[in-house]
């Protein structure tokens, strides 16, 4: 089964590694221009620049944008976040991911495949503008956004073609646990919610729950407990094959499984904050925690 377009660029990540590596970012202050060579199918001409105006409605503008499934992808604090201008599968015109939603004073990377022809990367309120179109594999560019807001962009060449994409700003979700907020900020389903089951003896959690551009989540996320309970993690079948491995503690599922009705559990005895992941899919956002009080 093809897996879905949004995580198409986390699999065949192996294949780009080196598109990183090779690419040049010439760094002026806040913002880098993009780097390209026009004898290698850089351009040094600009498009000609139609007026591009932000839309009253994020949602509604994304609709028919190339690769959007409609749940942008997160990065927390800490986060490198980078954004291929050409993605292969979509005939080289759309942005892989289409939206990143980030933290203030995060850096946005534009990664140049080589696939689409000409692009660009320009804001629709003019915040930032990578400048000429260029076609060569390696360009780069990056932004420093500093300001929670949403600023939706396109490759101009392209725009009229669903070559659209958007960055959303926002300050992370918060819940009075420094350590678990920041660890959870990369899920897409975290919401700052505590799931308090303080008054159960066991607490269930999904594990591929709906979440991160598909079965990439857990359900809750964040769950709270009593000292002495048990939590037990319910696999549902869905996306793939999942384990849940503890960061702080000597606590694993082992193996990955994919079966439906596969079961882990672990009872806490001692009070804590407890991280977790599926490692397969942790860099999708598949994490969760445990809060022992």
């Amino acid at each position: 089964m093809e897996p879905p377009s949004t995580r198409r660029q986390f699999l065949a990540s192996t294949a780009l590694t080196g598109l990183a590596a090779t690419a040049g970012c010439l760094s002026t202050g806040e913002t880098s221009q993009a780097v390209g060579d026009a004898s290698d199918g850089g351009s040094t001409e600009s498009t000609e620049t139609a007026e591009l105006t932000p839309p009253d409605s994020l949602g509604e503008w994304l609709v028919d944008a190339n690769g959007y499934d409609g749940e942008p992808h997160r990065y927390g604090a800490g986060s490198r976040p980078s954004v291929w201008v050409g993605e292969p599968t979509d005939d080289g015109l759309a942005f892989a991911p289409p939206v990143v939603e980030v933290v203030p004073m995060t850096k946005v990377r534009w990664d140049w495949t080589g696939h689409g022809g000409q692009h660009n990367v320009v804001a629709l309120d003019g915040t930032f503008d990578s400048g000429r179109t260029n076609a060569q594999s390696g360009t780069c560019y990056q932004y420093l956004f500093e300001e929670p807001g949403t600023y939706p962009y396109v490759s101009e060449p392209r725009r009229d073609d669903g070559m659209k994409g958007a960055v959303v700003v926002r300050e992370p979700p918060s819940t009075g646990y420094p350590k678990v907020d920041q660890w959870l900020s990369h899920a897409s389903n975290f919401d700052g919610t505590v799931v308090d089951r303080t008054g159960s003896d066991t607490a269930v959690v999904t594990v591929g729950a709906e979440g991160n551009g598909g079965a990439f989540a857990f359900d809750p996320p964040l769950v709270k407990i009593a000292r002495g309970s048990t939590v037990r993690w319910e696999w549902t079948g869905d996306g793939g094959a999942h384990n849940v491995v503890f960061e702080e503690a000597d606590v694993s599922s082992g193996d990955v499984a994919s079966d439906a009705g596969t079961t882990f559990e672990h009872t806490f005895d001692d009070p804590g904050q407890y991280r977790y992941a599926c490692l397969p899919h942790e860099a999708l956002g598949m994490r969760g925690a445990v809060v022992v009080e």
